[in-house]
């Protein structure tokens, strides 16, 4: 008998297979764990300052096509090697978006792209497709939307993000307490910093909420609590804040918490008014930040692909253009090159100018 108080706007709930199925079902290889050990080390070094050199997040705003995907990841994996001496590259591997009202919500939610909405197997293409891009020797990066999620993929995760619709989520905040990679909080949307702030701080913090074990089963989590949380600013309604009067202004927020002033900016979203032409420019300005001694700017994230701009989603996936995002713009591949070897020679200069 239907019950007249329970589930009444719920269509249906279907079960879905544990974690630990899956971890069985692909399981990480030791050449991977190794990865993501040591690049979790790396990129946490370098937001701590032990290391000097600068943490680029770089990739397509969202995975929906896997061979696109990894065709960026062969070519990204090339560039990592050839700056790692300065540069620490982790790719961009986004699987769930958060919306403003409605839309696509990532190939976790929706892998097919046309509305079936079936995780189960969107589970398993993230999966896969996060092994495939560490064993190009490229350590992974994504955002936590979802609290379950992380039970299925973060162990092959080297750095982590609570976006802006959820870094003041009390949730999100617990989540990234027990997760066991370097978190970025983002600013609000509003482009409020301290909002970021009391995220990092809330998730160095031990906590105990409800989420799930391996078995899938309910359980009371409790966490000790995550040292290599930082911020990331990414613009706000009032727009950009990648300059050197906002990024300082972030810094006297973070030491005024008693925090340490590095942080990471974002070079898409509201940093470029959702304009992939403007990427470069802000990323341009932080490295010059950096090079003129700014040395709290540890990190930056560019939404790149293979083709620059993004496109509609339809409902016609044969329609969709190959290697073009369908969520936010992006910088095509091109400018991704030129962008990171500036880099190395810009931080090369700045190197030799302090010897």
């Amino acid at each position: 008998m239907a019950s007249r108080i329970k589930n009444l706007n719920v269509a249906s709930i279907s079960p879905l297979d544990p974690p630990s199925e899956y971890l069985a079902e692909i399981p990480i290889s030791k050449d991977v764990e190794d990865l993501v050990i040591r690049s979790r080390r790396e990129a946490a070094d370098i937001i701590a300052g032990k290391d000097d050199r600068l943490l680029v997040i770089a990739g397509p705003c969202s995975i929906h096509d896997e061979v696109a995907g990894r065709e960026y990841a062969d070519r990204l994996a090339v560039l990592a090697d050839e700056v790692r001496d300065n540069v620490l590259v982790i790719m961009r591997v986004y699987f769930e978006k958060p919306r403003t009202t409605v839309g696509w919500k990532g190939l976790i939610n929706d892998p097919n792209l046309d509305g079936t909405c079936n995780m189960a197997e969107g589970l398993r293409r993230a999966r896969r497709f996060l092994m495939s891009v560490c064993e190009t020797g490229l350590p992974c990066a994504t955002e936590f939307l979802d609290p379950v999620t992380p039970q299925y993929i973060a162990d092959l995760v080297s750095w982590g993000a609570i976006g802006a619709r959820t870094a003041e989520s009390q949730t999100h905040r617990q989540l990234a307490s027990g997760l066991s990679m370097p978190i970025g909080f983002k600013n609000g949307t509003g482009g409020s910093i301290q909002l970021a702030v009391d995220g990092m701080i809330a998730a160095g913090a031990s906590h105990a909420f409800l989420g799930i074990d391996d078995a899938g089963g309910a359980a009371v989590v409790q966490t000790s609590g995550n040292d290599a949380c930082h911020i990331v600013l990414r613009g706000g309604a009032d727009g950009p804040n990648y300059d050197a009067v906002n990024v300082a202004k972030a810094q006297k927020a973070l030491t005024d918490s008693g925090k340490s002033p590095n942080l990471v900016v974002d070079c898409s979203h509201a940093n470029c008014n959702k304009d992939h032409a403007l990427q470069p420019v802000a990323y341009r300005d932080v490295i010059r930040q950096r090079a003129e001694g700014n040395r709290g700017i540890v990190g930056l994230m560019l939404e790149s692909h293979l083709n620059a701009g993004n496109q509609s989603l339809n409902g016609d996936r044969s329609t969709l253009k190959y290697g073009v995002s369908i969520t936010d713009p992006c910088v095509d591949w091109q400018t991704t090159e030129v962008l990171l070897r500036e880099t190395v020679e810009v931080l090369a200069e700045t190197a030799v100018a302090a010897a």
